[in-house]
């Protein structure tokens, strides 16, 4: 399940041993421009005992490769070899406005993070010579030339930490599938998987190192199990604003990574409506806009026997970790649904 950097932190976290008590396998924190996600992840680390740690996601703009291997290191360690480190690129509107760095290169900079991170963990001195990252920092590179090729101190506790990259683009897409153990997908609708990245995935599994393991695939859901159409209808509409935003809001005209990826879905038109009501201030309009189609496909919404077809559907396009955002109105129902999925992907 993710964790809303919104919402209320430290009651969640009281709740967390409820959810790792009916099987929830993992927990993930994102970080847009709000708490770092990585406090909260040692916090967690100390208040659970067998549910995984991710970061969904850490921009890997605001830290430096080796920062990352640090930072995923030591919580590893915290957490007694529990983390995922999730990475990804964020968008320009976020790392240009917020944090001032150049936004740049994001399937070139994925690529040096994985080789260097892993290179930290095994504890090899850091000395890379990439297009994007150089270590040591020559003096031709732009530095002192004091710098030295230094290895992490600690033993980690795993030589290779399991990383994720989240990815909607071709190319990000087939880097996923080539060098992470993990890809995260967003909007993911599972029927439309081979078309709208069957060619990227491919093109990186062939690329792929056989002791990377299968590619795992980690997508979020809106969860909710109920016969109540009032209720099903009031869960829907939460996904459908949340699609319309990144659809519709989340970038300039043609810069709009989402807006693409519901193309490729196949909804051309609806994705042009959809940005142009967004951009125009008709958000209620925008997300009326947004098909019934891709709402109830990217979701868990409905009576069980529902929600379990479609967790098989979600598995028979590959996805190894569902995760899930449980939105029935009480913590008891929450728990007891979250569980019940936990027993349906058991089975």
């Amino acid at each position: 399940m993710p964790i809303n950097y919104a919402g209320d932190f430290r009651e969640t976290i009281d709740n967390l041993g409820d959810y790792e008590s009916v099987g929830v396998g993992r927990i993930t924190v994102p970080e847009a421009y709000s708490f770092d996600a990585v406090s909260q992840l040692g916090y967690i680390a100390a208040r659970t005992e067998t549910m995984e740690i991710a970061s969904g996601i850490l921009p890997m703009y605001s830290r430096t490769p080796t920062n990352l291997a640090m930072t995923a290191a030591g919580l590893d360690y915290v957490s007694g070899g529990r983390m995922v480190l999730g990475i990804g690129a964020s968008g320009p509107q976020v790392i240009e406005g917020f944090h001032g760095v150049k936004y740049d290169a994001p399937v070139g900079r994925a690529r040096e993070n994985a080789d260097i991170c892993r290179m930290i963990w095994r504890r090899e001195r850091a000395v890379y010579d990439g297009r994007y990252y150089h270590l040591p920092l020559t003096e031709e590179n732009g530095g002192s030339g004091l710098g030295k090729p230094l290895k992490l101190i600690n033993h980690p506790v795993r030589e290779r930490i399991p990383m994720m990259l989240a990815a909607i683009g071709p190319k990000n897409t087939a880097l996923a599938a080539e060098m992470f153990e993990e890809w995260q997908p967003f909007l993911f609708h599972p029927d439309y998987v081979d078309v709208a990245f069957g060619e990227a995935l491919a093109e990186g599994k062939a690329k792929r190192d056989p002791a990377l393991g299968e590619l795992g695939i980690v997508p979020q859901v809106t969860l909710l199990i109920s016969e109540d159409e009032t209720a099903q209808n009031n869960a829907l509409s939460v996904v459908r604003n949340f699609a319309a935003l990144y659809i519709g809001g989340m970038g300039a005209r043609g810069k709009n990574f989402y807006n693409t990826l519901a193309q490729r879905y196949g909804f051309v038109d609806e994705a042009k409506l959809i940005q142009d009501l967004y951009l125009d201030g008709k958000k209620t309009e925008a997300a009326a806009a947004v098909p019934d189609e891709l709402v109830r496909a990217m979701s868990l919404i409905g009576p069980a026997s529902y929600v379990k077809e479609r967790v098989e559907v979600f598995r028979a396009a590959g996805v190894s970790c569902l995760l899930a955002q449980a939105v029935a109105p009480t913590h008891a129902e929450r728990v007891e649904q979250m569980g019940t999925v936990a027993g349906f992907i058991g089975a």
